[in-house]
This record gives structure tokens, C-alpha cells and sequence, in this order.
């Protein structure tokens, strides 16, 4: 119930900025029945492909976010990375059809940005409760203890209104007017060489670089592949004293792109210059207010990971933003959000920046040192398989935050694989996430989670109650599932280990089952025993008595 203190919200959560990353985090917000405004300044969609790659946890976001079936079957799913010299020779190469890091979909894909976010716009219209408003634009922000005020403007009309929300999510890109109004600056390194974009579609025959490829050429470094749906993708440096005019004019970008598809049937449809940047806002929260994606962090584009972060942020977010939201936790919970994702997002964009370091050796002698050294490293089988594996990528895990005992500790804090299993009644394996629900989930040996009893929890610790829990059965593979425990009563479900790997993960980390956050990372493994303890330890974590507000019907 509000008070009169607590002036009522309008709706819990107001978006700014409608990409992907907003466009997604609306819908797993969604998703968990949180009453959503997404304002989105530009009236009409944007259609220029300007983000061009995800990886398996983005998959794995968007799967969670109910949405896989829309955006999976337009990726394209490239088999091979190859690093090469100026001379064209391969100096490395990452074998992605080899690649599996077990969270159940393939490691890279490539999407078509338009395309991507009219699906996750189609999405909202799944739930009444989350309204898009194109050709709106934020103005200012005012917060207090209670909610935040905000004034909104249509473009078009020049009209104002006042929202009350209960948080604000700057999801509104680099130039993010959402950070400025909360005050916060932004620090790192701003890279000066402008690069040249290439979007285009090409005929399968038309091709001649079939092949992902980093064109590590001193003279002009570039990135070339084959996208969906016929799309070809080129970026390349650009040298002192082009421009990005001149370079964009169509002759020139028939010679730029001549070495890797036939220009007379390669057709633009984008060619624009940029620059890139290494940038973290200083901080990701302002009372009530959030940055998520380009708003908070801005890395190089060298391991596809810009967009990616922003999706994780999402995925971290929302799940934490709906437990306060419904009174299930205390707005204290909302300090791990970037206690979390920044740690991961700082490592990856230090990948990122080293890997840069590696693509952009800018003199010949520097070029030479690279491909020598690189070659000779790969000699050692392990260094080769590191390589061709994708191992130097930076695991999903964080160091401190919601987990047992607050800190990273063995495979507490990672992420968890996502097997296939099979559940009663269906004719063939589905993929773990869809049956552990949007909330937590203890996952375990069936006779460690039968041990748990039909509530799934103990009473908890005063002053808050346990979350909903769903608890999955583990049976082996081969094994049958007794009909007695053959359905799923909401709480519970029963799953045969098709191919041994939950099995096998527990073994390896000498546990009965392991409690799993929304967002699928572990909070804690446990033996049987130890299992009534976690989870009132998770309670008192959590706990909360009431939520921050109420939105208004």
C-alpha cells in the first residue's frame, strides 16, 4: 500500500531509448510483470545496421527473454575467424564450429540489426502492461526518495508530460541524455583513427572471401565477412588524410571491397565512418536512476562484445528490479548490479583493447614482429588449441555480489551451462533454461531435492520470505522417472540427464545441487544436508519487507 509520503507511480519503470538493449531489457521486464514506459526519440525504426554480432550468452538472454524463436533463425553462424597478413596468409585462426562453452548455443552469430530489433519490438505486444512511445524524447529527470518525475516531450508537437516512475533505465546509447541528467561523466580513451563501415548484400557466387576475416595489413587493417540473409559486412581504417566523404563515394568502395566480393553485384546499402572508444561512465547508478549498455560503457568493436555487455546488463537488472519491485527484496540489492556487471565489462574491454593491439600493428616492422611471434607460439599444441578454441575470451563470472558468502568462489558466481534434458510428456531433449522458469531455481539429484520437501524452502529468516523456487529433479540418463513424480506442479519439475552433464557438473564440484539466480548465474552448490541453510541464507539476503512503491492500475 502507498502512503500519503509515497506519492503513487505512474508505472515502475520508464525506459529511455528503444535499440536493442532497450528494446530487450523492456521485454524481460515484461516478461516478470513489471509495468514498463519505453520512450524511443526517433519515430521510426531504425534501419541502419549498425550493430552486427552476438555470442552464446546473448542467445541465452534473448531464449530467457521468451524471444529465441524470433531472432535465432535469422542469425548467420560462421564456422571459421581467420587472422591474416597483408599477404593474405593466415597467422591464426579460431575454429568456431569447435566451440562450445556450454551454455547451449553457438559462440558468435551474426544478425542484421533492423531486422533484430523489430523482433524485439513485436515482443512488447505481448504484454499490457509495457507500452512503447515512438518520437519521444527525454527531457529532464527529478528524483526522490520515492520515485523519479519525468518530462517527456513529443518530437513532433513540441508537447510536454510528467511521468512518475518508480526507477529510470538509460538504455539511450553514447550520447546518452539519461547520464547527463543524473550528472554522471564518462572516462577512458577515445581511439582518433576513423574507421569506414560497409554494409551490403552479395549473391552466395559473388563472395570471394567466404570466410569471417581480420585483415591484419599494417597499411590498412580491416574486418570483412559474410552475414545473414546474403549480407556482406567490411570495415576498414582509414588512412591520415581520407576521410570519410571521400572514402564513402561508390568507386571507392568498389576498389575497398573488389579482394573479397565482386563489386559489380555487391549492393550498399550502408557506408558511413566512425570511430570507437574505451569508455565507462564513473558510476551506473544515481538514486534511482540506471545505465545500461553504450550509456554506461563504450569498448572497442575487436570482440563483439559492445552490444553483448549491454544485453548483460539487462539480464542482471531486471530480475533484481522486479524482486524490489514486488517487495521480495530490498532495494539493497540493487548495489550488485554494478558491483557485478563492471568488473566483467572493464576485463572484456581490456580484451578487447589487446586484441586491437594485435589487428592494428601500424608499421611493417611491428606487422612482421606479430605474425612471427604468433606463428611461433601456435607450434605448442596447447598455445594452438587456446587459440582455436577462443579460450583467451573472458569467462562469465562475476567476483562479488549476490552469491554465498558475497564473493566468486569456484563455480559460485559463474555462469551456468545449459544442457539439454528430457521431461515427461516430451518427444525429444530441451534446453535446461526452459524448464527452470524466470526465478530462482535449485537444481539437484533427485533425492537431494526430494530432501528439500513439497514447500521447496524452509519458513526463511524474519522479515522476508523466500522467493519463488523452482526445483529441478535430476534423474540420470537412461533412468526413468517415476510416474508418481512424472508431472510439474509449478514448483517442482523432473528431468532425465540426457547426455550426463548436469551429473557431471555436480560430481566435479562435490555438490548434491547448486541454487541458480533469474539470471541463471550460481548463487551456491551445496550437499544435500547443507541445502535448508543456503537457501535461508539466500532468504536473508533478500530480505524485504514491502516494495520501494506502487504503481498506479
Amino acid at each position: 500500500m502507498t502512503t500519503p509520503s509515497e506519492p503513487p507511480a505512474d508505472v515502475d519503470v520508464v525506459i529511455i531509448g528503444c535499440g536493442p538493449v532497450g528494446a530487450l531489457t523492456a521485454n524481460l521486464l515484461g516478461v516478470r510483470g513489471v509495468s514498463t514506459l519505453v520512450v524511443e526519440r526517433s519515430a521510426l525504426p531504425h534501419g541502419q545496421p549498425r550493430a552486427f554480432s552476438c555470442d552464446d550468452e546473448a542467445l541465452r538472454v534473448y531464449q530467457q527473454a521468451g524471444l529465441l524463436g524470433q531472432v535465432g533463425p535469422y542469425m548467420h553462424r560462421p564456422v571459421l575467424a581467420n587472422y591474416v597478413n597483408r599477404a593474405g596468409r593466415i597467422f591464426a585462426r579460431v575454429r568456431l564450429s569447435e566451440v562450445d562453452f556450454g551454455f547451449g548455443h553457438p559462440p558468435l552469430n551474426f544478425f542484421d540489426q533492423p531486422r533484430l530489433e523489430a523482433a524485439l519490438r513485436t515482443g512488447l505486444d505481448r504484454f499490457g502492461h509495457v507500452t512503447l512511445r515512438l518520437g519521444t524524447e527525454l527531457v529532464s529527470l527529478a528524483q526522490d526518495a520515492h520515485g523519479v518525475d519525468v518530462t517527456l516531450r513529443d518530437v513532433a508537437t513540441g508537447q510536454s508530460r510528467l511521468v512518475r516512475a518508480g526507477y529510470v533505465l538509460g538504455c539511450d546509447g553514447a550520447r546518452s541524455t539519461t547520464r547527463a541528467e543524473a550528472g554522471i561523466a564518462l572516462s577512458g580513451r577515445s581511439y582518433g583513427e576513423p574507421w569506414l563501415a560497409i554494409s551490403g548484400d552479395v549473391p552466395p557466387d559473388a563472395v570471394r572471401v567466404p570466410h569471417t576475416t581480420f585483415v591484419c595489413d599494417w597499411r590498412r587493417p580491416a574486418f570483412v565477412s559474410p552475414g545473414t540473409g546474403g549480407s556482406y559486412r567490411l570495415e576498414f581504417m582509414l588512412r591520415p588524410g581520407e576521410t570519410a566523404a571521400e572514402m564513402t563515394r561508390p568507386e571507392v568502395v568498389a576498389e575497398l571491397a573488389a579482394p573479397y566480393v565482386d563489386p559489380a553485384r555487391f549492393t550498399v546499402t550502408r557506408a558511413v565512418g566512425y570511430t570507437f572508444h574505451d569508455l565507462v561512465a564513473a558510476r551506473w547508478r544515481e538514486g534511482r536512476v540506471f545505465l545500461l549498455g553504450d550509456a554506461a560503457h563504450q569498448m572497442p568493436p575487436f570482440l563483439g562484445q559492445g552490444l553483448v555487455s549491454g544485453l548483460r546488463d539487462a539480464a542482471n537488472l531486471t530480475w533484481k528490479l522486479a524482486l524490489v519491485l514486488a517487495g521480495r527484496a530490498g532495494e539493497e540489492l540493487l548495489e550488485t548490479y554494478e558491483a557485478e556487471r563492471r568488473p566483467h565489462t572493464v576485463a572484456m574491454a581490456r580484451m578487447s583493447v589487446n586484441l586491437g593491439r594485435v589487428f592494428l600493428a601500424r608499421s611493417r616492422a611491428g606487422a612482421w614482429a606479430r605474425d612471427t611471434l604468433l606463428t611461433a607460439a601456435q607450434l605448442v599444441p596447447r598455445v594452438r588449441r587456446a587459440v582455436e578454441h577462443f579460450e583467451f575470451k573472458p569467462v562469465p563470472a562475476y567476483e562479488r555480489g549476490l552469491m554465498r558468502g558475497g564473493r566468486r568462489k569456484g563455480p559460485v558466481g559463474c555462469l551456468f551451462p545449459q544442457p539439454t534434458v528430457t521431461v515427461p510428456g516430451s518427444s525429444a531433449p530441451v534446453p535446461l533454461d526452459e524448464v527452470l522458469g524466470d526465478g530462482f531455481a535449485v537444481v539437484g539429484l533427485a533425492a537431494a531435492v526430494a530432501a528439500l520437501g513439497e514447500a521447496g524452502s524452509p519458513s526463511g529468516e524474519p522479515g522476508g520470505a523466500t522467493p519463488p523456487l523452482r526445483r529441478v529433479a535430476v534423474y540420470p540418463a537412461g533412468g526413468t522417472i517415476p510416474p508418481s513424480r512424472g508431472t510439474d506442479d509449478g514448483s517442482r519439475v523432473d528431468v532425465v540427464d540426457t547426455g550426463g552433464v548436469l551429473a557431471g557438473w555436480l560430481r566435479e564440484h562435490g555438490a548434491d545441487l547448486v541454487v541458480l539466480r533469474p539470471d541463471r548465474f550460481v548463487y551456491a552448490v551445496a550437499p544435500a544436508a547443507a541445502a535448508h541453510d543456503v537457501l535461508r541464507e539466500l532468504t536473508a539476503s533478500l530480505a524485504a519487507p514491502r516494495p520501494s512503491h506502487t504503481a498506479r492500475p
